[in-house]
């Protein structure tokens, strides 16, 4: 098998190209099935609606790809409240269509149960399909760990199968009280207290601004 390439820092540039690894890892997982039941609209949506909150972490976060682009990993820096992204009612709605009830319904699950201690929330995990994707995301998401321990917050997820609570239970994932979306399926909420870290390697998250970027109106 061959060896799983470095990690590097997405930029705005990468924003469709994450949106589009989500989308794809979404488009046959039972969430996806459940927010866009019909197959033929399915990725454009999924992919349109990723990229809102691909921008948005790229302000309020990290996105990390590994150097190959095969697997990506979009993470919020939660160590305060953050806003919601940029005219979000007015661009959900423009490309949900008949789909924006179900994306709303999952806003308001997902943010009822998110912790509200500091944390960082790794919001997609995504990996291009190929017979060796097991290697790619493990060896995304324990690269991302070693960065996130040393921001010494705990760490945040949801999944929705058991192969994927497997994944993130063998990099020190505890699961949480599950919950329901409307047609059954189990999320799968899993929180990581950081690894232990010299103190002087203990920093805060900081916001990068992308070049030829203004600062984001308001703060986290």
């Amino acid at each position: 098998m061959p060896g799983v390439s470095h990690t590097v820092r997405a930029r705005w540039c990468d924003s469709g190209h994450v949106a589009g690894l989500v989308a794809e890892s979404l488009h046959a997982s039972p969430v996806g099935a459940w927010l866009v039941p019909d197959g033929d609209q399915r990725r454009a949506v999924l992919s349109a609606v990723t990229r809102i909150w691909v921008d948005h972490a790229l302000l309020f976060g990290e996105v990390f790809l590994l150097a190959d682009r095969s697997a990506a990993a979009v993470w919020f820096h939660r160590y305060r409240p953050i806003p919601p992204p940029a005219s979000y009612h007015h661009r959900l709605t423009a490309v949900c269509g008949d789909h924006l009830d179900r994306f709303r319904r999952l806003d308001r699950l997902l943010t009822v149960r998110r912790p509200t201690e500091a944390h960082n929330h790794l919001a997609f995990l995504a990996v291009q399909p190929a017979a060796w994707h097991a290697a790619r995301t493990a060896g995304l998401l324990a690269r991302c760990l070693v960065r996130m321990d040393r921001l010494a917050l705990p760490a945040y997820a949801e999944v929705a199968t058991a192969a994927e609570a497997a994944l993130y239970a063998r990099h020190g994932y505890v699961a949480r009280e599950p919950f329901a979306l409307p047609d059954g399926t189990t999320i799968h909420p899993l929180w990581r207290r950081p690894a232990a870290q010299p103190q002087a390697t203990r920093t805060r998250p900081t916001r990068r601004r992308p070049a030829g970027q203004e600062r984001p109106a308001m703060a986290p």
